[in-house]
């Protein structure tokens, strides 16, 4: 059973709030796996040390088979047109409540469905399947704080969900920076990612850590997070961290880019070169679930 939804007294975002804190392109991850090494995952931070107000959320309460909240949310769309979102994917993005709805039930799911002639693909051939990808691109972003998501990933080879977020300046990838909160590839069912992009590391080359679960990650909903300050961000699971980065763990002619506001993205890629191609073994419809998404303030 799932936990209250609301967090304190159900806190929402007033509008005299919105721009305090909503100052946020291309696939996630940029193209690839990440440069990761698996290690220990680290400890708890010290409880009692930081104190947060919410300042947004969605927490995607509203009729079974409707779409997502329209203020917070708009749709990347295709596949050819975008050249497999620079990962040589295999899915169609739709704008269809058939891939994007909320449950009835407080979460927002993001199916992937095995659909022939789904629409053009990268390779020239018909995506074989459709799902979906939504962004907060002109409506919500973020600067500083804590973002997290409370996410159940589906399991299956090729499948690739992923929360994450991109630097809102229209400048051409990786200039702006790019922040993966989670990335989970079906190859690997006991972990997830958290990884940074910019100029000097970016797709494969991206600075990323590993988080082992020991236990199937889409057994169960977990709470993926980030906190961004100045010159520092930290990846948390489940309030856990595990993962960190400043400008002096940049590599030699890397630039730090993550001093701007930057918009949020969920979405449930199939295919493409990190995770590979769905076999026989995997299972469709996937499903996503997030039962709500967060950004606070530090106090």
């Amino acid at each position: 059973m799932k936990p209250s939804k609301k967090p304190g007294a159900g806190l929402a975002l007033p509008k005299p709030l919105l721009p305090a804190v909503l100052a946020l392109l291309v696939g996630c991850g940029g193209g690839g796996s990440v440069a990761a090494t698996a290690e220990t995952n680290a400890k708890p931070a010290a409880p009692g040390t930081t104190t947060w107000t919410l300042l947004w959320s969605d927490e995607f309460d509203g009729p079974a088979g409707s779409a997502p909240n329209a203020a917070h949310w708009s749709y990347d769309l295709g596949n050819q047109e975008n050249n497999g979102w620079g990962n040589h994917e295999l899915q169609y993005y739709t704008a269809s409540t058939r891939n994007t709805f909320l449950d009835g039930k407080g979460s927002l799911i993001i199916k992937a469905e095995a659909q022939p002639n789904a629409g053009p693909c990268w390779n020239g051939k018909p995506c074989a399947y459709t799902s979906g990808r939504i962004l907060s691109q002109g409506k919500v972003t973020f600067t500083n704080g804590k973002i997290e998501a409370r996410i159940k990933v589906p399991s299956g080879q090729g499948i690739w969900p992923a929360f994450w977020s991109l630097g809102a300046d229209k400048l051409p990838w990786p200039a702006a920076g790019e922040i993966d909160i989670l990335e989970y590839v079906g190859k690997t069912p006991n972990s997830a990612y958290g990884t940074a992009h910019g100029p000097g590391y970016s797709g494969a080359q991206g600075i990323g850590k590993p988080f082992d679960f020991k236990q199937p990650v889409a057994d169960d909903f977990h709470v993926f997070s980030i906190i961004k300050r100045p010159n520092e961000i930290i990846w948390l699971v489940d309030d856990v961290e595990y993962h960190r980065l400043t400008p002096a763990t940049l590599p030699a002619g890397g630039s730090w880019v993550f001093e701007r506001p930057f918009f949020l993205i969920l979405n449930l890629a199939v295919g493409g070169d990190w995770p590979g191609s769905p076999d026989a073994s995997t299972v469709f419809p996937a499903q996503m679930s997030v039962d709500w998404v967060r950004v606070y303030k530090e106090n």
